[in-house]
């Protein structure tokens, strides 16, 4: 059984759709809320909802079976078929640019995630935490994929909230100081490389050279860093070594970040975050239902071991 556009926006039909979203939070073999709970959420009756119960059950969206005092259970849900019902839509996702095997392995994860949850999803790509997170209150996307670190900080000061965090090393791997070979780090005038659209990046090269009055600093991107180095326009930078490694010349120094920035920030900066409009809670929370985290690390993981081809 199909729903067209026109049944779903009669009574009966717009309370389909409102069940088909709260049953994306259920796990299968779970009990189901009361049809007056249902009714009093929703704002309904209860023989609304025992309605849309049934046209869920005929479309093969759920299954339920009732077990007397127990109460009445979900034993099975289609989830493609509820995310179709719910008018959720195609989900979008903004991530950073694919330019390391880190980002396209959590491109692939989350791909093969919610595709393996029944629930459409594209990726467009942004370079720019800022960039995604302006996309993201405007509308045009659903969901933004940046570090812990700069979730956290973005989420004080927006209607923003968290849907996953995906934890340790699955934003970036570890940060590093470059420096030109020869450069004595201590020496005043330091010229160094910091990228304005990356507000983790400034953060972390200003705290590795907090206290250095003397530096000069110079804004760049990536993508400017080893044209930079090998002209001598820059000195030094702090950088993510997934991509330093592999873009960098000969005559590029990596060294550690050292002690003055504390493993804690080290930590939710390598950690990849994926927030939402907190206006947006259903999809949110069906998002939230839909993604296997582990899942999505597995894959990545197999991406960066040159085990899976990444597709995205």
């Amino acid at each position: 059984m199909n729903f067209d556009d026109e049944r779903l926006l009669t009574r009966n039909g717009l309370a389909v759709r409102q069940l088909a979203v709260l049953l994306l939070n259920h796990d299968e073999d779970t009990r189901l809320p009361r049809l007056r709970d249902f009714a009093e959420h929703m704002g309904v009756g209860n023989g609304t909802v025992q309605a849309a119960l049934q046209l869920l059950e005929e479309s093969g969206a759920i299954e339920t079976v009732a077990r007397g005092h127990l109460g009445t259970f979900l034993v099975h849900a289609d989830r493609a078929i509820l995310w179709r019902i719910s008018g959720l839509g195609t989900l979008l996702a903004a991530m950073p640019l694919p330019y390391s095997h880190r980002y396209e392995g959590l491109a692939t994860g989350l791909r093969a995630a919610f595709e393996r949850a029944g629930t459409p999803f594209a990726i467009t790509f942004m370079r720019g935490a800022h960039a995604r997170v302006s996309s993201l209150l405007e509308g045009k996307v659903d969901l933004v994929v940046l570090s812990r670190f700069a979730a956290d900080r973005l989420m004080e000061h927006h209607p923003l909230e968290l849907v996953a965090d995906l934890g340790p090393a699955t934003y970036v791997g570890a940060h590093g100081v470059l420096a030109r070979r020869g450069t004595d780090l201590s020496s005043r005038g330091l010229r160094v490389a910091i990228d304005p659209s990356s507000e983790d990046l400034q953060i972390l090269t200003k705290r590795a050279f907090a206290g250095r009055e003397d530096v000069k600093w110079v804004e760049a991107s990536y993508m400017q860093l080893r044209d930079l180095f090998e002209r001598g326009e820059v000195d030094a930078s702090v950088w993510n070594l997934d991509e330093a490694q592999d873009r960098l010349g000969p005559d590029v120094d990596i060294l550690p970040l050292g002690a003055e920035i504390t493993r804690e920030l080290a930590m939710r900066n390598s950690s990849a975050a994926i927030i939402g409009r907190a206006e947006g809670a259903q999809t949110l929370s069906a998002a939230r239902e839909a993604l296997d985290l582990s899942l999505v690390t597995t894959i990545q993981s197999e991406v960066l071991h040159g085990t899976r081809i990444p597709v995205y």
